[in-house]
């Protein structure tokens, strides 16, 4: 568990307000935790929009006209923004003011929702979803931040944590039952409505839950050439794997935006490393468990933003599942992710942060290979039941050890830029799973019917090959903490001041 900075719990004590003097500490602890259950609600209206729109696209398409290549855009262009603008937004944040930042991006957010509630065209819908996407990069690297700031303890940070990653890790779930329920019961419009009471209520309860914080060197400024070549190297890595699940690897669509990122990342690094203040202080990077976290973070992420794509079409493509119950069919990966949070801690506690980090991607991807053995005539109960819950628990217990061990050490000056740095990867993972897995079962199942096998089977056959790529990315990601990390990495101190 990491060890906060001398002077961190006092630094951080001015970002709640005070309370009654009768009763100080309660007063505290209750905001606390209504403050922590409001920021977790935001994190898992975020979270869900990345997949929200899956199963409501073939009805978006028919009222607005989209186009196969267009339609593609209303995921991608969230992808795009959320994962181009982070470093941007946790920066941001730790400058000109934690809750602030996070107010500015909910309130974006929430008035992207109401316009792409409203879309008349497709390009009214794919330009909402962008600014939805830059919303999210501004609000949830902040909104992270204060719940690191808010609980400075070891103990009650890793608590806080394992419950906001687990909500965020149910959010990326959820998105496909509500996405379900709504479209076949009500319209797709109710996917981007449901976010506006939410948004509302957490503009008004911040204010009166949260003080203002930001890091104690805020007055030198944002790195602003840092700032354009980090999220321009970003948001050219992200759209050039999002243009590969279209074009392929070797198309100039996807090549030159590759290119581009690795040139500007480049550039960003050389020009970094000469500024008195960059944008990632190069001792930030030299703590041990925050690498390895984030590492393992882009792996998880990659598998599992995959698994959820290829599940639903295995579902609704090869179980013939409508909308509503495929989306139902995820609810108990619901309930595993939230048994996984429940023991995450425990875990950690028994086994250390290391092996913690080991054993939740082995289960995982445990849960990955009895999905990859599925069989055309498997129901959803002998079929895809068993590993689904084997995947959700592994998930919820690595999603709160990652959070944990991502901000290890980070305090009142960094909190928002460790937070950006972590939801980068998990970001960036997913349009590197959805544009590398979806792709390879594609071409499983183009060349099973090439073979003039039966669609059930080379469905089948697409989507075991995928699920076996994503354990062996689970695999990576657990020898890469088993390796990387000892005891003394997994509780590092802070080395950024």
């Amino acid at each position: 568990m990491p060890i906060d900075p001398p002077g961190a719990a006092a630094s951080s004590a001015a970002a709640v307000p005070s309370v009654a003097p009768s009763t100080p500490r309660q007063g505290v602890a209750d905001r606390r935790m209504v403050a922590l259950t409001v920021l977790c609600f935001v994190q898992f209206m975020l979270v869900l929009d990345d997949t929200v729109v899956s199963v409501a696209l073939p009805s978006i398409r028919g009222e607005l006209g989209f186009g196969t290549a267009g339609l593609a855009w209303v995921v991608n262009a969230y992808f795009l923004a959320f994962g181009g603008l982070l470093l941007l937004g946790g920066r941001m944040a730790d400058m000109l003011g934690r809750r602030r930042v996070f107010q500015w991006g909910v309130a974006l957010f929430g008035a992207a929702s109401l316009l792409c509630a409203l879309a008349q065209e497709p390009w009214q819908l794919v330009a909402g979803r962008f600014v939805q996407g830059t919303g999210a990069a501004v609000a949830s690297p902040a909104a992270l931040s204060l719940i690191s700031c808010l609980f400075p303890g070891p103990e009650e940070r890793g608590r806080a944590l394992g419950i906001w990653g687990g909500i965020a890790g149910l959010g990326g779930t959820m998105g496909l039952v509500v996405s379900g329920a709504l479209t076949d019961l009500a319209s797709w419009r109710w996917i981007f409505l449901i976010n506006l009471p939410v948004a509302a209520a957490a503009l008004v309860l911040m204010s009166r839950l949260v003080a203002e914080s930001r890091a104690p060197d805020s007055a030198r400024g944002l790195d602003v050439p840092g700032a354009v070549l980090g999220t321009g190297a970003v948001v050219a890595l992200v759209y050039g794997l999002l243009q590969t699940a279209e074009s392929g690897w070797g198309d100039a669509a996807s090549v030159v935006p590759l290119v581009l990122a690795a040139v500007l990342a480049a550039v960003f690094a050389a020009v970094e490393a000469r500024t008195a203040e960059p944008l990632v202080p190069a001792a930030f990077l030299a703590v041990r468990a925050r690498l390895v976290a984030n590492g393992a973070t882009l792996l998880v992420s990659a598998s599992l933003y995959a698994i959820a794509f290829l599940l639903m079409l295995h579902l609704q493509s090869v179980l013939h599942y409508e909308p509503f119950t495929a989306g139902m069919a995820y609810l108990p990966y619901g309930a595993g992710i939230l048994t996984g949070v429940w023991l995450s801690s425990r875990a950690v506690a028994a086994l250390g942060m290391r092996w913690a980090l080991v054993a939740a991607p082995l289960i995982t991807a445990a849960g990955n290979v009895l999905l990859a053995g599925i069989e055309p005539g498997d129901g959803y109960a002998s079929g895809v039941l068993p590993g689904l819950l084997v995947t959700s628990l592994g998930c919820g217990l690595a999603l709160p050890a990652l959070a944990t061990a991502a901000l290890a050490g980070t305090g009142e000056h960094d909190a928002g830029l460790g937070s950006a740095v972590f939801t980068s990867m998990q970001q960036i993972g997913g349009a590197v799973g959805l544009a590398t897995l979806v792709a390879l079962a594609a071409h499983r199942t183009d060349a099973a019917l090439a073979d003039s096998a039966d669609p059930n089977r080379a469905a089948t056959d697409g989507f075991s090959l995928a699920l076996l790529g994503a354990a062996a990315l689970l695999a990576l990601a657990a020898i890469l903490a088993a390796t990387l990390l000892n005891a003394s990495h997994s509780t590092p101190r802070d080395t950024t001041t």
